[in-house]
């Protein structure tokens, strides 16, 4: 059963009876400049300083894997081996949950003669796959790269969307990635011109269409339930204004206004009647791999990419958050919450907001910045550490 339902409730907040998932320790061995680390991180808040280069988002890139996809830097698994060491990499994290403590690693062995296969274990038992992670953890992340997402192209709102979507819906990301299979299988069809097979063109249509509004339908729900919820806790006053969303796109449209089924039958002819128009453009035109996430400022009734640069970074910032407090209303767990380089463009007023938004989250929040100066207001209420290459110490840089 997908873990979106249409048939739950929207809360407005994440309920008190969400479990707090907090990393106790984290361990990794050859994870990029990290030869070995063992680190103890038992602090709801956690703040990462260090000169740039010296591997703090490498750290919070760690964590993301313990999420479904391929981690916030969307890396290949080889990527993440350190430089001169066996080609492998392993994580390892002892995590606190409700119902107590759980061990979730995850990595690649050294390469042989096959390719490498990413491997998963909960509490060192092999696992099939990283489903079994969101029993136990769910992961959000804000990074400098998503810095330009609403004046950017569309293909990244999509991708920060369906991020959006499978810290929820742990499925989701298969769909995604089966639906663009078929589509380049369709492509490929369609590239032979006259001459393309119609009975595998109408089999992998009916693959598409039924991927496709899967994916529209989940991406609905996820935009509807993040605007409920930014709509009940809006705050005039807030340093982080509110989001105004609105999903864009052929499919997501029919989703909206029909029964899945008839949704899948009148994107299905749609296909068919385009094989021509598709074929001549070497791409399918209409589909969820078309669609955009409209965005704009609300308190000022803009576009967001018309805001200042300043007011695009508090309010992607304001919609992290609330994601976050999304995720724990809808999965019971209070998600990590990683975020890189976040205060460095912040004044003090925003700041200063946002360690204390970040205290009420519920879950573990990890931090990066290359200022000390920058999380001053946190010495007291968080745990400080202090990263050079290849190693973390205590203390604020």
């Amino acid at each position: 059963m997908n873990e979106l339902s249409l048939q739950t409730p929207v809360q407005d907040e994440a309920p008190k009876a969400s479990t707090k998932a907090g990393v106790q320790r984290l361990k990794l061995t050859d994870f990029r400049s990290y030869a070995a680390l063992d680190l103890a991180a038992n602090a709801s808040l956690i703040v990462l300083t260090g000169e740039n280069g010296a591997g703090k988002t490498n750290l919070l890139e760690a964590l993301s894997l313990l999420a479904p996809g391929r981690g916030l830097r969307r890396a290949e698994l080889v990527e993440c081996a350190r430089t001169g060491g066996g080609g492998g990499f392993a994580v390892s994290v002892e995590l606190a949950t409700k119902a107590g403590n759980v061990q979730l690693g995850t990595g690649i062995e050294p390469p042989g003669l096959s390719s490498p296969q990413r491997k998963y274990r909960i509490d060192r038992e092999p696992a099939a796959s990283i489903r079994g992670f969101c029993d136990h953890v769910r992961v959000v992340w804000l990074t400098p790269s998503m810095d330009g997402l609403f004046a950017g192209p569309a293909g990244d709102r999509r991708r920060f969307l369906d991020r959006l979507v499978l810290s929820i819906d742990s499925e989701h990301g298969t769909r995604v990635n089966g639906f663009e299979r078929a589509l380049r299988g369709r492509n490929r069809l369609l590239e032979q011109g006259s001459r393309p097979d119609p009975g595998w063109l109408d089999a992998i249509e009916r693959e598409a269409t039924e991927l496709a509004v899967a994916i529209a339908a989940a991406r609905l729900e996820t935009v509807s339930r993040l605007s409920a919820l930014i709509q009940a806790t809006q705050n005039a006053a807030s340093p982080f204004p509110w989001a105004e969303l609105d999903l864009q796109g052929d499919v997501e449209s029919l989703v909206g206004q029909h029964p899945a089924l008839e949704a899948e039958d009148i994107y299905r002819t749609m296909l068919r009647n385009n094989r021509a128009r598709d074929a001549a453009a070497g791409r399918t035109l209409i589909g969820p791999q078309a669609s955009d996430l409209g965005v704009r400022h609300g308190p000022k009734q803009i576009a967001a990419a018309q805001a200042s640069t300043g007011e695009q970074k508090a309010l992607l910032t304001g919609m992290v958050l609330a994601h976050a407090r999304l995720v724990a209303a809808m999965c019971k767990i209070a998600p990590l919450v990683l975020l890189d380089e976040i205060a460095a463009h912040f004044d003090p007023l925003r700041r200063n907001a946002l360690f204390d938004v970040l205290e009420t989250l519920g879950g573990q929040i990890w931090m990066t910045g290359a200022d000390p100066a920058t999380f001053s207001a946190l010495e007291k209420r968080a745990l400080m550490l202090k990263v050079t290459p290849g190693m973390v110490t205590q203390g604020l840089g």
